[in-house]
């Protein structure tokens, strides 16, 4: 959480959307958007470590559920989600997914016949399959690997039938 929460501090331009968004009315121990805040002043202004007890309780976390561990995407997903739903009609919405969002393809194409399927994807993460890679690189090369679609994995191609196909993902934008 601490390196999640130094990594957003540390994009300004989030730091500077976070600050501007309306929280003078909201519930000071609920509200997720106004415990951020807090935390980043504190990052910005204190010379001392930075607790987050105000920020863990807004998420509903007690203290036992501080000591758990968490998944660190689902953390940022959660913080994400309140932050894009605090902006919302603010000069601010859209800044999340500005920074954030990427956009990828998944591609689909038949072998043995004339059809391709695209999709367009937002995302904010991958999930990298790391088990038996020797290192990110070769973690995201797996991940684009072009995969062949055949035997009991064929491709529905509707009007077409179960089809041979290849299957691959492409980056638009990261």
């Amino acid at each position: 959480m601490n390196s999640l929460l130094q990594t957003l501090y540390f994009t300004n331009e989030l730091r500077r959307a976070v600050y501007m968004m309306p929280t003078e009315n909201d519930d000071p121990i609920k509200s997720v958007p106004y415990a951020l805040q807090r935390v980043f002043y504190d990052l910005q202004f204190n010379e001392k470590s930075v607790g987050t007890k105000r920020l863990t309780r807004s998420f509903g976390w007690e203290t036992l559920d501080t000591f758990m561990q968490h998944d660190v995407q689902e953390l940022c997903r959660v913080l994400m989600d309140n932050l894009e739903n605090k902006m919302k009609g603010t000069k601010v919405e859209g800044i999340i997914p500005k920074l954030f969002e990427g956009k990828m393809i998944s591609y689909v194409k038949c072998k043995t016949i004339d059809y391709e399927s695209r999709r367009e994807e937002g995302f904010y993460d991958i999930q990298l399959n790391i088990k038996g890679k020797k290192d990110i690189a070769e973690s995201f090369k797996d991940y684009v690997t072009v995969e062949t679609l055949d035997g009991e994995y064929k491709y529905d191609a509707g009007k077409f039938g179960m089809q041979v196909a290849q299957k691959c993902v492409i980056f638009e934008k990261f």
